[in-house]
């Protein structure tokens, strides 16, 4: 094999409420509520290859873009919290179309448990990704080499603090199991338009852990308009 190119192997997929890409957070950390996990293909359903990870907090998740490979590239992309027409170079963001659709995220690792049928399972918060998403590799994550409180945000300190207030009425929050509201709500209060969108009377609709959300946004408030089950 050439020492230009690499044979990657999916060592587990992740299950998350998201069977599409519409509403996926944009970077992970952002909605903590969501819950994820993470099972082993056989091959990696090993307990001793996670031996010492339970004392880690959060680990990083390299994982593949699986909803957006493409054969080319473009050396430039449209940031969306840009509003879709600013161009930025793609080693500068971290959209999806790039050389090697490789993703990297940071969640937080609440639980690892043992299931007879699969082997062990991480249970993870705040991920990114979509359900069934292919994953590389783990690694924990390290405070203090992982951690720069310093760091330059570049174009993302203008958009970090775009979030929505909202409001839904009660009896359509009912139809949502008490587990999910945190991390349907946190998901709606991040604003999961395109970022270029603005029509006040536009309903878009989002698929979240079985049901079908429909909302609209004017402003800064997002109001829910429906709430089904699949």
């Amino acid at each position: 094999m050439s020492n230009e190119t690499m044979t990657l192997k999916v060592i587990a997929h992740i299950h998350t409420a998201f069977p599409t890409k519409f509403g996926i957070p944009r970077q992970s950390g952002l909605v903590d509520g969501l819950r994820g996990e993470i099972i082993f293909t056989p091959e990696y359903r090993n307990a001793d290859a996670l031996r010492g990870l339970e004392d880690f907090s959060h680990i990083w998740l390299v994982w593949q873009f699986s909803g957006a490979v493409r054969e080319s590239w473009s050396p430039t992309v449209r940031p969306p919290r840009l509003g879709g027409n600013t161009r930025m170079g793609v080693f500068a963001t971290r959209s999806p179309f790039r050389p090697n659709p490789l993703g990297l995220s940071s969640v937080r690792l609440e639980a690892i448990e043992h299931r007879p049928e699969v082997g062990p399972v991480l249970i993870v918060r705040g991920a990114d990704l979509m359900d069934g998403t292919p994953i590389y590799d783990i690694k924990p994550y390290i405070p203090y080499a992982d951690c720069h409180p310093d760091a330059a945000a570049g174009f993302t300190a203008q958009t970090q603090t775009h979030r929505l207030r909202v409001e839904c009425p009660p009896e359509l929050w009912e139809a949502v199991p008490a587990a999910e509201r945190d991390g349907l709500r946190g998901v709606l209060e991040n604003d999961p338009r395109p970022s270029y969108q603005h029509d006040p009377e536009r309903v878009y609709g989002m698929e979240f852990s079985g049901l079908e959300v429909h909302f609209v946004v004017d402003g800064a408030v997002l109001t829910v308009t429906g709430i089904t089950r699949r």
